[in-house]
């Protein structure tokens, strides 16, 4: 039996997080699945997510220290204590392997690392790298951690710009194992705009996710009645959206839906105008469920389609944006285009596959064995 221990920042809806759920949730025999969060989830997915790893056999490790959002001292003080809860449950539980997911609970992992040496030489490591851009505002921990971790023979890429970016940075270049999505039932979306183009924008109201220039395309189009935007999330930049957004005609804004995935099919279109991502998540989703997506052809999510996709636009140029909705979309054949993007989702991200892949490099850390060294 491999004993893999998860380790994610809280309990929630996240991307990263959605990842180690898919992992924790294979069938395969010979392996018993933990999942451990670094600060105590509290939002309305929490108990959702928690009953879904249960159900399926998964262990569910909470924390103590509540996620105090947006506030980054809570998030390095739950790093900081780690190491004396990873001690407990290397002496409880004795994994084989710890996989971590993100900045914090790399973060966390790190701690421990430092404070009790001898227990990650008895612990196989794996990292999954979820992000083209790493510790922001951390430059100088971030080459302490990385050290570590190229060390540990632990980094994984979830795409190719996600090991581009990081060869560039660490001069690793880590295997990549895709993100594997698994395929939803779809329902109506009860709250579409009858007789108008649907087009959701759904995720964090961060910089990252393109928020300032979400807004600026809305803006521009409020004049345009063919089209009637959602718009879901929540973040720092809630006060943005709706001081810009939430009093036009062809907006709704809304709190994030749990279960988005299953509503994806309802939408006409869906809109990423991000900075950066590792590999979205939803965006594979909405292909997989035939939604066409309109991206900013930025690493990351430019991974999640095909190259000649005709729905994205360079540098996030606003302009261009307004020349897609304005003169392709309206002659566009959606239905082929939902086709075509659903095909390449399903060719490349298989839950399975990601599941067996894992798997297997599972097995070589456990049994002490340092995975090959990666290409520089």
């Amino acid at each position: 039996m491999v004993r893999v221990f998860h380790l994610i920042s809280h309990f929630d809806m996240g991307g990263a997080e959605r990842v180690a759920a898919n992992i924790a949730l294979s069938a395969t025999p010979g392996f018993e699945y933990h999942v451990v969060e670094v600060v105590r989830g509290g939002s309305p997915f929490t108990r959702t997510f928690l009953g879904e790893m249960r159900e399926n056999g998964v262990v569910c490790h909470r924390s103590l220290i509540p996620d105090i959002r947006f506030h980054f001292l809570v998030e390095r003080l739950a790093a900081l204590l780690f190491p004396l809860r990873f001690l407990y449950i290397c002496l409880r539980w004795h994994p084989d392997v710890v996989h971590c997911h993100t900045e914090l609970p790399d973060m966390a992992l790190v701690a421990a690392a430092k404070v009790f040496p001898w227990l990650t030489r008895r612990v196989g490591v794996v990292r999954t790298i979820h992000n083209t851009r790493l510790w922001t505002g951390m430059k100088g921990f971030g080459r302490v951690a990385e050290r570590f971790f190229i060390r540990q023979g632990a980094n994984v890429a979830i795409s190719g710009s996600t090991q581009q970016c990081y060869a560039d940075e660490y001069g690793e270049r880590p295997p990549v194992i895709y993100n594997g999505v698994q395929e939803v039932s779809q329902v109506r979306y009860p709250h579409l705009a009858v007789g108008k183009v649907n087009v959701l924008f759904a995720g964090r109201f961060e910089v990252q996710k393109g928020v300032s220039t979400l807004a600026e395309i809305v803006s521009r189009l409020a004049g345009d009645g063919r089209y009637h935007f959602h718009v879901i999330g929540d973040g720092s930049l809630k006060p943005l959206v709706e001081q810009r957004l939430s009093p036009l005609p062809n907006v709704s804004v809304g709190p994030p839906v749990f279960g988005l995935s299953s509503f994806l099919a309802s939408f006409d279109y869906v809109l990423m105008p991000s900075e950066f991502e590792g590999l979205s998540i939803l965006s594979v989703e909405a292909s997989m469920a035939g939604a066409p997506m309109i991206i900013n052809n930025c690493p990351g999510l430019r991974d999640t389609l095909p190259e000649d996709w005709p729905l994205k636009v360079g540098n996030n140029d606003v302009d261009a944006y307004l020349r897609l909705f304005k003169t392709v979309i309206p002659s566009a054949d959606r239905d082929r285009l939902g086709a075509r993007a659903r095909r390449f989702a399903l060719a490349r991200f298989s839950m399975r596959a990601m599941q067996l892949h894992y798997e297997r490099r599972y097995e070589t850390v456990a049994g002490g064995v340092r995975p090959s060294a990666p290409a520089r």
